[in-house]
């Protein structure tokens, strides 16, 4: 949203606190809070309740949606609306477009016996005149299903203190949310925050029973607390620890996991969760691709490389000796949950390998993550999970992923099978692969698709598409982000070799995406070899 359009609007049933918890918010977050209804008093010079007895309610909700239509037009801070205020058809209507133009619009949901009690404690509501609990709970028939169509962003706050419920508001507000969808995708979200691990059981639904939990040792921090969220909601949760990185993308992995299922009886009405670095989340989509013949899954990535890039998109899959991803499908989850607490523990060299991605994902499309890469590098190239969380970087980094999965998201919903558009996320892989192949996955996927971005600029260059300043661009931003530049590796037939099994490839002949200046991707069909090779040794100096 842009600087004169709210920054979150709340929404919710009498007594769900919207005012209290929408204030604390507004002070936690360092901005200004608007209640409509105390708006309405100062333009009506009396309170609610007068100007309802002396003017009717169609009066009230007149006045109400055009001061309502003037806030979402105008100002910057945390609004909060009186119960019924969307119910009016042309303030529901502004609502829905504030949503379109990538507004939050927040339904604060109270547990109904508290929100009750509120209501009835605070008094002066001409809604609830009569029987106040009987009048909540009709109001709530009414309103429920209007409320939950229309937010994008839902908040329990059940049990909640004010202070844990604010703290839950600022958590949403700050929650990015990309909406993946196309001709030939079940549409579904990445969601990217602090603490989004928590809507886990919202996006699986009450359809599935039981979930098999796909996760590695090394996240079993993060795994302990998905399994509790699940079992809390009243899921049974099989745990399935995978091997750590590409050593758990194989098909004795998978072939086990699909031994397990069946003994549990897990059927077409079960899911799957995948939690993990990208190689956790590729096999866990595979098995839910395959299983059954397709059930229902959710990511949760845990690295910055899997919510950037693995977790997203639909490409599941496991290699195989000849080469990496040569077997799987493609298949799209429920939903993503990128939750930036788990950033927090990763080590500086995992974090920067996944800025390999996010700066290919600038290179080919997105020039405001280049400019952000070339304005925080420092502070990326340092990272430090311990001070993470809070920190500045935190944003940055939000906004990262964000750009980086709208970049994904934007190539997928044009091509979700790879037949062309899509393959321009392959820049930089053609080589890559081939050096983690040739290097028994001891390379990371980040650093290697760092090379095989240099190698496609020079090939480029060579060619003619890029000149020399584009191309030093390539190893400058990339080395000023801790990541590789050069692979030496003395046999060129085994590597050419190897890129002639990239799944780009068409019969005997190679084929790369370059860029035809930055921004611009191109396919390179069958170039010179002479022009392949010269490229190969100028990334080795």
């Amino acid at each position: 949203m842009s600087a004169h359009h709210p920054l979150a609007v709340i929404i919710g049933m009498p007594g769900a606190g919207k005012t209290r918890v929408g204030h604390q918010a507004a002070s936690m977050l360092g901005v200004a809070f608007i209640d409509a209804d105390q708006r309405v008093e100062d333009e009506a010079c009396m309170g609610i309740p007068q100007y309802f007895e002396r003017y009717g309610e169609k009066a009230f909700r007149d006045l109400e949606s055009s001061l309502i239509r003037e806030l979402l037009d105008g100002y910057d801070g945390l609004l909060s609306l009186g119960g019924g205020a969307p119910m009016t058809p042309a303030t529901r209507q502004a609502l829905a477009d504030y949503v379109r133009g990538g507004g939050r619009l927040i339904y604060l949901q109270a547990d109904p016996k508290e929100a009750m009690e509120r209501a009835r404690r605070g008094g002066n509501r001409p809604m609830l005149k009569g029987d106040p609990d009987a009048r909540w709970k009709q109001l709530f028939e009414e309103r429920d299903p209007v409320f939950s169509e229309l937010a994008n962003i839902h908040v329990r706050t059940h049990g909640s203190t004010p202070q844990m419920a604010a703290r839950k508001l600022t958590e949403a507000i700050m929650q990015r949310t990309i909406h993946v969808t196309g001709s030939s995708i079940e549409p579904y979200d990445v969601r990217v925050g602090e603490s989004v691990m928590q809507q886990l059981p919202e996006i699986l639904g009450e359809r599935p029973t039981k979930i098999a939990l796909i996760h590695t040792q090394p996240v079993q921090r993060h795994s302990d607390h998905a399994r509790a969220l699940l079992r809390r909601a009243g899921y049974s949760v099989s745990d399935v620890v995978i091997p750590d990185a590409e050593a758990g993308k194989t098909n004795p992995v998978a072939n086990d996991i699909w031994e397990r299922l069946g003994n549990e009886g897990f059927t077409r009405s079960d899911a799957v969760v995948g939690l993990g670095g990208g190689a956790a989340t590729d096999l866990a989509g595979f098995v839910a691709a395959t299983w059954m013949r397709g059930i229902r899954y959710v990511n949760c990535p845990t690295s910055l490389l899997a919510m950037v890039d693995a977790s997203t998109g639909g490409k599941t899959g496991i290699n195989t000796p000849q080469g990496k991803n040569l077997v799987g499908s493609f298949y799209t989850p429920a939903g993503v949950l990128a939750d930036l607490k788990t950033l927090a523990t990763l080590p500086n060299d995992i974090f920067t390998e996944g800025l390999g991605e996010v700066a290919k994902s600038g290179l080919i499309m997105d020039e405001g993550i280049l400019d952000l890469l070339e304005d925080h590098g420092d502070e990326l190239r340092a990272f430090d999970g311990a001070a993470f969380l809070g920190s500045p970087l935190e944003n940055v980094v939000s906004e990262l992923i964000e750009r980086t999965v709208r970049v994904k998201a934007y190539h997928v919903s044009s091509d979700l099978k790879e037949a062309g558009l899509r393959e321009f996320l392959n820049y930089g892989h053609t080589l890559a692969h081939a050096i983690e192949t040739l290097e028994h996955f001891r390379w990371r996927h980040g650093n290697a698709v760092a090379v095989g971005c240099a190698y496609a600029a020079e090939l480029a260059g060579i060619l003619g598409y890029l000149d020399k300043d584009e191309v030093d661009y390539h190893r400058s931003l990339l080395g000023s982000l801790g990541l590789p530049t050069s692979w030496h590796h003395e046999d060129w037939d085994e590597v050419l070799a190897l890129m002639h099994r990239d799944k780009k490839a068409r019969g005997n002949h190679l084929r790369f995406v370059i860029l035809d200046g930055i921004g611009h991707p191109i396919h390179l069909e069958n170039p010179p070899q002479d022009a392949v090779h010269e490229a190969f040794v100028r990334i080795q100096q």
